[in-house]
């Protein structure tokens, strides 16, 4: 079932969490909502959920408009930062909660209970560990049982709340893998918080990222990366570099060296140029530069340097192996592919 998000606003008081919010997420695709604490992620979650409520705007399942309906109506299974299990209850009765809790017609007979139970357990890869506690067990095996539970009332939408933020990152690695897996099992149209650049960009078909209660930016992982929309997603996702220049005739002019402008370009006037520390090569007839200090990260080596003439450093990314620098040496950086916004001023 696809989400319609139309002219969502929301205020805290003075502060604007959501401002004038239009999203269409599409029947059972993985969106990540990805931005900054304060950016209005999980504000716009929790409205989709019915667990806030808009100032203005509308939310649709499909055709259905559901923005005034109850949480329980719209048929959402909603998983939390930290699990939100109840103790007292053992991994079966967690699971079966959503379903026992269901009055009239609605509710199911003990035996399709367990039966949905059990299919979950397996779903979610706890096979016979449905006796023991949450206190008895991982943290990456709580969270499962929270994703079961949010599941077992067959949800018409899933919806995920930084649900891997309270693991370590190994654990993290693990669970993201599993969901992705989850995902393509259910085909459930999944929307997620996360403030992690990485798991977005591996776990999501689209990502938007949000900033100051606005949409910067919806696209895939490759394009969200590759080619950002602005500056602050230029900053936000991945490391960058940025340079001041001097745009005039379709050419930019940064540190003495003129390169072409990207087509969608600003026009003349002072502008910054973006480039990620992996799109910086060494190559003659770049910047001229010299070395100012070097780091080794498992396979790649960190270089910053300082370009001739200028104030500016810069960080380049490289492959280690067979890779031998120094402080002080003199190199030659080029630009393979780089983004040119207009100077904030």
């Amino acid at each position: 079932m696809g989400i319609r998000i139309h002219n969502v606003h929301k205020r805290f008081d003075q502060f604007a969490a959501l401002d004038g919010i239009d999203l269409d997420i599409r029947k059972g695709e993985l969106l990540a909502l990805l931005g900054p604490s304060g950016s209005g992620k999980t504000t716009l979650l929790r409205i989709i959920a019915g667990l806030e409520a808009a100032d203005r705007g509308q939310v649709f399942f499909g055709n259905e408009d559901t923005t005034h309906m109850s949480v329980q109506s719209r048929r959402v299974g909603f998983v939390f930062q930290h699990y939100a299990l109840f103790k007292h209850m053992s991994v079966f009765e967690n699971i079966a909660f959503g379903l026992r809790v269901r009055r009239g017609q609605a509710r199911w007979p003990k035996q399709r209970i367990a039966e949905r139970v059990h299919e979950l357990l397996s779903l979610v890869q706890l096979q016979g560990l449905e006796n023991r506690y949450p206190t008895q067990l991982s943290g990456g095996q709580r969270q499962r049982v929270a994703l079961a539970r949010a599941l077992a009332i067959e949800p018409r939408v899933l919806l995920l709340d930084e649900p891997f933020g309270a693991l370590d990152a190994q654990v993290r690695r693990d669970l993201r893998r599993w969901l992705r897996e989850l995902h393509e099992r259910t085909g459930l149209t999944t929307v997620f918080v996360t403030h992690d650049q990485e798991e977005a960009l591996e776990l999501a078909d689209r990502v938007a990222i949000l900033n100051r209660g606005r949409i910067e930016q919806l696209d895939s992982p490759a394009v969200v990366y590759d080619q950002p929309a602005s500056p602050f997603v230029y900053s936000f996702v991945g490391e960058v570099n940025r340079l001041p220049g001097q745009a005039r005739a379709g050419q930019i002019e940064v540190a003495g060296r003129v390169l072409p402008l990207p087509n969608a370009a600003p026009g003349e006037g002072e502008v910054a140029l973006f480039v990620r520390p992996e799109d910086l090569v060494l190559e003659e007839g770049g910047w001229p530069a010299t070395v100012v200090s070097t780091q080794r990260s498992g396979a790649r080596l960190r270089l910053r340097a300082r370009l001739e003439g200028a104030a500016d450093e810069v960080e380049v990314d490289l492959p280690a192996a067979g890779a031998a620098f120094s402080a002080g040496q003199s190199l030659q950086v080029a630009a393979r592919r780089y983004g040119v916004f207009a100077a904030e001023r």
